[in-house]
């Protein structure tokens, strides 16, 4: 079937399942999503792999004065990564990027610890690490996302998005083991235009989905020590 727009994050997420299937009940995998708007997309793809969820918390850095223009982004682990050609062509100071940056760190750690609510981190060193969001525009929150888990010793890097322009898809492949996308258009719009439903995601949200993850996460693992114990008895 041939999807030309999708009816929400939910049903995106299980459309970008389908083209994940080679890594579905893998010990070695791990699904994470990028708050907020990526963690309903990728708590449908992580529960349709029978894999485990999480989180890697990235921010903008945006332009004063023009916020949605991505100066940079930061990332968990100390992550920062600059548009380059961006600070050079608007003259930014590093006095300005310390700034923003300064401010996006504390927004950063607040939703690492509100997501995760006391739960670690998903161990990520020796995994296939699908990384998620709900969409590709830029790319900038994408490749601080990148960087930061290209530090942790993974075995592989697959980027999975719904929707990803053409220019930005071909950019990225790369940069990764593999980039999924379902939809690659020329032209691109705006990621919205690729939703019927596109609602901002609450922190509310996130906090449900992925504590109905980390809960479906240990009922699995208890039933793996049970047939395991079960095995060794008989």
């Amino acid at each position: 079937m041939r999807i030309v727009q999708f009816e929400n994050r939910q049903q995106a997420g299980k459309v970008l399942a389908t083209r994940l299937k080679a890594y579905a009940n893998r010990p070695d995998v791990v699904v994470l999503a990028l708050p907020r708007g990526g963690v309903p997309v990728a708590y449908q793809v992580a529960m349709a792999l029978n894999v485990p969820l999480d989180i890697i918390v990235v921010r903008k850095l945006g332009l004063p004065g023009q916020e949605e223009l991505a100066m940079g982004a930061i990332a968990s682990g100390g992550v920062c990564v600059l548009n380059q050609e961006l600070v050079a062509d608007l003259y930014i100071s590093d006095q300005t990027i310390e700034r923003v940056a300064r401010v996006e760190e504390i927004e950063l750690k607040r939703r690492e610890q509100r997501y995760r609510a006391g739960r670690p981190p998903l161990e990520v060193k020796g995994k296939i690490v699908i990384l998620v969001d709900d969409g590709l525009a830029t790319g900038t929150t994408m490749l601080a996302a990148i960087t930061a888990l290209k530090k942790q010793e993974i075995i592989s890097l697959v980027v999975a998005v719904p929707i990803a322009p053409y220019d930005t898809f071909h950019r990225f492949q790369p940069l990764v083991d593999q980039m999924v996308s379902v939809i690659t258009p020329g032209a691109f719009f705006a990621l919205g235009y690729w939703y019927r439903e596109f609602s901002q995601t609450s922190d509310e949200e996130v906090c449900w989905l992925l504590e109905q993850a980390a809960r479906r996460e240990l009922a699995r693992r208890h039933t793996e020590r049970v047939l395991t114990f079960g095995q060794a008895e008989s």
